[in-house]
């Protein structure tokens, strides 16, 4: 089955780029194309996409709120955010309100592809910028803190320690393998024992936890260390 993909982008020769992109692949399909927030949160309504790929600064309703109503109009699409854009609090409220991805436009053609197959699973892509952003925001103290034991008094082993730290870097899992000389469903063994025992469900959640904990911080070069 092919993944079906909404775009939300007000510039069209953005959005008509990005159309060829993912229509070049064989297992996806644009279903309905929007410039306006409105506009997308009425097609996806409709047209029930698997993916809303979605700009943050669209006319009549931007991103974030585009975001949060998909959240109920349209619960089976994740939205993946492709945008210019990296300012705090657009990261924080778009993860708040739901966003499964947050690419920037930066990204290889190849990327974005890669990130509406993996939203599309089920799986939370961020681009290493963003993920570095959140880590190093909540270890410098976030606005929603938690009490922070002792660096050495964690649930996780040594090799789950490893992998959320290459997750903070923002490498993906294929990449997280080559990292480890494993094999990606290792890395996917390790991420689910990670989210288990920190009691989230997604890398962002894990990396977000780890940096409150101050289990590592993460440096302006974005290299999380213990």
């Amino acid at each position: 089955m092919k993944t079906r993909v909404l775009i939300a982008e007000d510039h069209a020769f953005v959005r008509e780029g990005t159309r060829r992109i993912l229509e070049e692949q064989a297992d996806c399909e644009v279903v309905a194309e929007a410039a306006d927030g409105e506009s997308a949160v009425e097609l996806a309504r409709r047209m029930r996409p698997d993916v809303a790929l979605v700009d943050i600064r669209l006319p009549r309703l931007n991103g974030v709120e585009v975001t949060r109503r998909l959240r109920s109009t349209s619960p089976g699409t994740r939205v993946l955010i492709l945008s210019a854009y990296d300012d705090d609090d657009y990261v924080f409220a778009l993860m708040e309100a739901g966003a499964a991805g947050y690419l920037l436009k930066t990204a290889p053609a190849r990327e974005v592809v890669e990130a509406v197959r993996s939203v599309a699973k089920g799986e939370t892509v961020l681009h290493p910028a963003i993920t570095q952003k959140i880590a190093r925001l909540w270890s410098e103290g976030g606005s929603r803190p938690a009490p922070s034991p002792p660096r050495d008094e964690h649930p996780l082993t040594p090799r789950e320690m490893e992998v959320l730290r290459l997750v903070a870097k923002g490498l993906r899992n294929m990449q997280i393998a080559e990292a480890l000389h494993v094999s990606v469903r290792t890395v996917e063994g390790h991420l689910s024992s990670i989210f288990g025992k920190l009691g989230v469900t997604s890398r962002t959640g894990a990396v977000i936890y780890g940096a409150q904990h101050h289990w590592f911080t993460v440096s302006e070069e974005g290299d999380p260390r213990p």
